[in-house]
């Protein structure tokens, strides 16, 4: 009974989205311009390949700072109740603290922080 609830599920889903995709590209204003095909960020039309390699550095620098950005996302639900808990608040938090200051560590020893 749960596999065909599953089943029916995904079929609805795949028929509402279907559906709503097909509805848009009937209904949806087409105009054919050439002006469509030129770049539109800085008007600077791109010279050589647009693909082109970036250092790994960026992507690395990229991640450590997400990570830490949504590790700090668990502060302010930490000191909304830490006067509730009390010391056991605070004992986790210093261990979170630890546990993040060990991964700025390795971070650091990896030299994934800096640029050159």
């Amino acid at each position: 009974m749960e596999s065909q609830s599953l089943i029916l599920f995904f079929v609805i889903a795949l028929v509402l989205v279907g559906g709503a995709i097909a509805f848009s590209m009937l209904i949806a204003p087409r105009s054919f311009n050439p002006a469509k095909s030129e770049p539109y960020e800085c008007g600077i039309p791109t010279e050589g390949p647009a693909w082109i390699q970036f250092n790994v550095g960026y992507y690395l620098f990229a991640i450590i700072y997400l990570i830490f950005d949504v590790e700090t996302v668990f502060l302010f639900p930490w000191g909304v109740v830490m006067k509730q808990i009390g010391m056991r608040a605070f004992i986790e938090i210093i261990i979170f603290f630890f546990v993040l200051g060990l991964g700025l560590l390795y971070a650091w020893k990896k030299r994934a922080l800096k640029w050159v």
